[in-house]
């Protein structure tokens, strides 16, 4: 059984997306053993709290550095002894401590296809503004594994989108979660389930 640890700050639409996925059995042999969220605010506990899943806040003020709040949430994790994380809007960036517990074992969504659009300054709305502002015509989602550098582990999964000539910010953002985000997040996670993910440098081998 692959216990699941999932760490949000927002709605939740991908947490959703991942609960889904694992009462359809998409996503084989899995839980989700915990949902952690740094915003008591965070819409994702509800939608936690209404499929039965534990849930802990843990804020990011309440602790005197950035490296002790991430030891926080890693012992969090360990104690529901999680075997992979996943970042679902997690509006923090977590450091080298934390990925002594997880290396090579945290996943992150990105809507933009890495590494256009990606690393520091470029989440949520400000990545489909830029995107739209530069004219491209094809954006999309990339799920990849976490590192201390923002947005820069290997690429696990990528999916385009069409970008339409009278898309919006919200407009774009709403089709990029519904064509590619909702669709890879939870099969890169069904993938890892199944052992078919080897990591080699920057390369993610997936076995057919």
């Amino acid at each position: 059984m692959l216990r699941v640890g999932v760490l949000v700050s927002g709605g939740g639409t991908n947490l959703q997306a991942i609960i889904n996925a694992i009462d359809n059995g998409v996503i084989p042999e899995a839980q989700i053993s915990v949902v952690i969220a740094n915003s008591d605010m965070a819409f994702a506990l509800e939608r936690a709290k209404q499929a039965g899943i534990p849930t802990k806040v843990i804020v990011r003020k309440n602790f005197p550095s950035p490296a002790e709040f991430d030891i926080a949430l890693a012992n969090e994790l360990r104690s529901h002894t999680v075997d992979l994380v996943l970042l679902a809007g997690f509006m923090a960036i977590l450091g080298p401590d934390f990925f002594t517990h997880f290396e090579n074992r945290v996943m992150n969504i990105h809507p933009a296809l890495i590494p256009a659009f990606s690393g520091p300054g470029y989440y949520g709305l400000k990545v489909h503004k830029a995107i739209l502002d530069y004219g491209c015509k094809v954006t999309g989602a990339s799920v990849h594994f976490v590192t201390p550098e923002v947005d820069a582990g290997p690429v696990i999964i990528q999916k385009s989108v069409q970008i339409h000539q009278d898309d919006t910010p919200e407009s774009l953002q709403k089709r990029v979660m519904e064509e590619a985000e909702w669709k890879i997040y939870p099969e890169a996670v069904r993938l890892f389930a199944l052992g078919k993910l080897q990591v080699v440098g920057r390369q993610v081998i997936i076995d057919k």
